[in-house]
């Protein structure tokens, strides 16, 4: 699928995030809680090293397989790349919207919104089978000609487009929203306000929303998260959370319709036999308190871990399969355990402890095997 965009924008997001912070400072606000940072940052981190490792060669291989078969054959030159760029939008429009409309595409793409923060590092914060429930809408567009170079570049384009729409920082941008997605519009989308739920489902563009019917203003302040907390900072929990709870609800149901119904209903579905959901108070948000000492600690490892995934995901894929197993078992640990730590979960220090263990064990089994 051509150069990983986002693997090469990594540095430019950390710089982007540096800017935002000390924009913030400078009007006294607070943007960014550690805890929750980690753990927005974490699930981008793994769900890069599970796009590299399977999901984006899954993609290509299937994307390439239906052009292979495609049903038009699109002129070479500008018209292909204007047709990738709107298919893509479009596409990702009905991915996205559906994401929002039906249980079983809800159990990924949530991962995205369970921050009750809404800064540049929610942008990072991914789901690890978003590829899986977005492969279906973006294999139209090779049955119609889209070429794979294009399709690819222009998802990485539209991709990293929304990175600098997620900070609070930035005002509505008036007739710009006409036509493009924007912070202020994509703020309404993040919100649990009841007048913003399942608005404003754009990549790049604001254009289908307003055509489709799911275009709102931000009018009132937002709230952020989802309106069943995760409560959690934990990247990997926040994985497999919905996933879990749908198989429980599913289990529980009293007919099978209804357990094939839990799957692929409304996430707003909520019959008499599942009880009463879980809801947030819009007013606080989950927090922990832990030691500046801990806090620091955490900070350099996150950064030391970001660092190994900047270097892995740029020189290290070339690697053989177990290597490549091996450190992304490593980074991925590294991103479970962390914000475990500040949370106080017991099994934390421990698994810290392993995790520095194994890392002289590592060095010198590579150096070994490359001497």
């Amino acid at each position: 699928m051509g150069p990983n965009l986002i693997a090469l924008a990594i540095p430019l997001f950390f710089v982007g995030i540096g800017v935002e912070l000390a924009v913030a400072k400078k009007r006294g606000l607070r943007v960014y809680r550690l805890g929750d940072a980690v753990g927005d940052m974490g699930c981008g981190v793994v769900q890069q090293l599970a796009s590299n490792l399977l999901g984006g060669w899954v993609t290509l291989a299937a994307y390439e397989w239906v052009f292979a078969r495609k049903l038009v054959e699109l002129p070479a030159g500008w018209i292909t790349w204007v047709a990738a760029l709107f298919g893509v939008e479009l596409a990702y429009y009905w991915w996205h919207r559906l994401s929002h409309e039906v249980n079983l595409l809800w159990a990924a793409h949530v991962v995205h919104h369970h921050s009750e923060d809404y800064n540049l590092a929610v942008a990072l914060r991914q789901s690890v089978t978003t590829w899986a429930t977005s492969l279906p809408f973006w294999l139209p567009l090779a049955w119609l000609g889209v070429p794979t170079t294009p399709f690819a570049v222009m998802l990485g384009l539209t991709t990293l487009y929304q990175f600098w729409i997620h900070t609070e920082l930035v005002k509505p941008l008036g007739v710009f929203e006409r036509v493009f997605n924007t912070p202020a519009l994509h703020r309404v989308h993040h919100a649990i306000n009841p007048r913003y739920l399942d608005k404003n489902h754009g990549a790049t563009f604001i254009i289908f929303d307003r055509l489709f019917g799911t275009y709102a203003p931000e009018q009132e302040p937002c709230v952020y998260g989802t309106t069943a907390p995760l409560r959690s900072f934990s990247p990997i929990w926040a994985q497999l959370e919905r996933y879990v709870d749908l198989v429980r609800l599913a289990a529980r149901a009293p007919s099978v319709v209804d357990a094939v119904k839990v799957f692929f209903a409304s996430p707003a579905w909520r019959p008499e036999w599942m009880g009463s959901a879980d809801k947030r108070d819009p007013a606080v948000k989950y927090d922990v308190e832990a030691p500046r000492p801990l806090r620091r600690y955490v900070f350099a490892q996150f950064v030391v871990m970001l660092l190994a995934t900047f270097l892995f995901l740029t020189f290290g894929l070339g690697l053989p399969l177990p290597w490549k197993l091996a450190i992304a078992g490593w980074i991925g640990t590294s991103a479970g355990v962390l914000p475990a730590l500040l949370e106080a979960r017991p099994w934390a220090r421990p698994l810290e402890v392993s995790r520095w263990i194994v890392v002289p064990i590592g060095v010198g089994l590579f150096v070994a095997a490359h001497s």
